[in-house]
């Protein structure tokens, strides 16, 4: 009896273990799904302001474009510098969401005026296009380099130092570049020396508008990733601080060979056809990246996004130079307003959406729509083969001159027979050479007459 009684003991005391075990495992399922959606709803919050800075720009860049014709590209540059220090200084001390957001908001003008005067210097001091395509590609090195160490710093630099300490250290940074501006550049005004295309006519050409679309999506797909992958990665992989930002390292890394690489091998093979394979090549990275399961998964795929997306930048900034040479007037600063407006259109709507669609759709299908899109824009590329000149217009911006005779050139190198010269008709004398060169005759149908005497003031006869 007192047998039964244990066995009975033990079977209820098991029963109440495995109640509790099961209550246990669905709290901690609640606890789980409570912290993704916290996770979703940050992943919400951190778009909006990595969006802020890109719809700041997008505001400003409009203004800064037909500002640098006027001006000239020194004063926005140093402008560019100080309002940067400004935000950097403010992200330093912030705490609250807000501040931070404006601090964001603040750097977006700072980067407008600095990318635009930077980029339309680059063309105004580079004329041709070979050499202005390799400055630009070493320009856009200097981004990368930018983006290369950021997200490891900022992780490196927030978990074993503080927050102040980084933007603090960025700070100095910015100051020794605007003592160096001060010392090379020596900010002044210097007007251009002939008016520059309307922001408006650039906006109506097809081509320029093309080219900024490639730039716009082009960069669509690291801008989702930015505010999306580390929350993706610590919600899956539960990743550490510094492992969601060593995680754009090779994606940074190959930006900078990319861009270097093609700034003149896309000059031979044809921008064009690099920018095309760019898209290409991203739209597989993108629909790979979903599959990862642990950060060494994500190197290959975010070293190809990088690359690819340095295929196209490197293309078509020196490419959108190009088309205002070919299609409208030589000064620089509108069309590069253009080009900072579709790269910030990108990072402007890529993160600002990315929240929501990675709320409906989840982040795998996020990365596939973009996918889908580059593989939709890649054929596009073909019309940029060979843009037709549009001297028509170039004519009215340059105040209604005629466009420029051009000489054509024996390419052969073959020396032209020499040219024969006239038979004398008249016996040498002055006043006979006088009247030949008043009076040129077609020499191969004419045949001459008797020679008149010597001293005789009458002229030869002509049959």
């Amino acid at each position: 009896m007192p047998v039964l009684h244990a066995d009975r003991y033990f079977v209820e005391h098991v029963k109440y273990i495995r109640l509790n075990d099961s209550k246990i495992h669905d709290c901690f399922v609640e606890a789980d799904n409570w912290r993704h959606e916290q996770l979703v709803e940050m992943n919400i919050h951190v778009g909006l302001m990595f969006a802020a800075k890109s719809v700041m720009q997008l505001m400003v860049n409009p203004f800064v474009g037909p500002l640098t014709n006027r001006i000239g590209y020194s004063i926005p540059m140093f402008s560019g510098f100080v309002i940067m220090f400004i935000s950097t200084i403010i992200f330093a001390f912030g705490e609250s969401y807000g501040v931070l957001f404006v601090a964001r908001a603040i750097q977006g003008i700072g980067s407008a005026c600095s990318s635009v005067s930077g980029l339309g210097m680059l063309a105004t001091q580079y004329p041709d296009d070979k050499e202005r395509g390799q400055a630009m590609s070493l320009a856009l090195g200097g981004l990368a380099m930018g983006v290369l160490v950021g997200p490891p710093f900022g992780g490196l630099m927030y978990q074993f130092v503080s927050k102040e300490a980084a933007f603090l250290l960025l700070a100095g940074l910015a100051l020794l570049d605007g003592v160096l501006q001060l010392l090379v550049l020596k900010p002044g005004v210097r007007r251009e020396a002939q008016e520059g295309a309307p922001l408006k006519n650039l906006l109506r050409d097809p081509y320029i508008l093309l080219a900024a679309g490639s730039i716009t999506f082009g960069n669509m797909g690291i801008a989702m990733l930015e505010p999306s992958l580390p929350i993706w990665m610590k919600d899956t992989m539960r990743a550490q601080k510094w492992e969601q930002g060593v995680a754009f390292l090779p994606c940074s890394i190959s930006y900078l060979i990319g861009t270097n690489l093609f700034g003149a091998l896309a000059f031979r093979i044809g921008r064009w056809l690099s920018a095309g394979l760019g898209m290409v090549i991203m739209g597989v990275c993108l629909i790979i990246i979903p599959f990862a399961n642990s950060l060494g998964h994500l190197v290959v795929p975010n070293f190809g996004l990088g690359f690819a997306i340095g295929m196209v930048d490197s293309s078509m900034m020196p490419l959108m130079g190009y088309l205002v040479d070919l299609r409208h007037v030589s000064v620089y600063g509108s069309v590069y307003a253009i080009a900072d407006i579709a790269f910030c259109l990108g990072f402007a709507v890529g993160p600002a959406l990315s929240g929501s669609i990675v709320k409906m759709m989840g982040f795998r299908w996020m990365m596939w729509s973009i996918a889908i899109i580059a593989f939709i824009y890649a054929p596009l590329h073909y019309f940029l083969r060979d843009p037709p000149a549009r001297m028509e217009d170039r004519g009215l911006v340059m105040g209604g001159q005629k466009p420029a005779q051009y000489q054509t050139h024996n390419i052969d190198n073959k020396v032209p027979p020499p040219v024969p010269p006239p038979p004398v008709l008249s016996g040498g004398n002055a006043l006979s050479a006088e009247v030949d060169q008043q009076f040129p005759v077609e020499w191969e149908k004419c045949e001459p007459g008797p020679v008149p005497a010597t001293g005789s003031t009458q002229f030869p006869q002509y049959r």
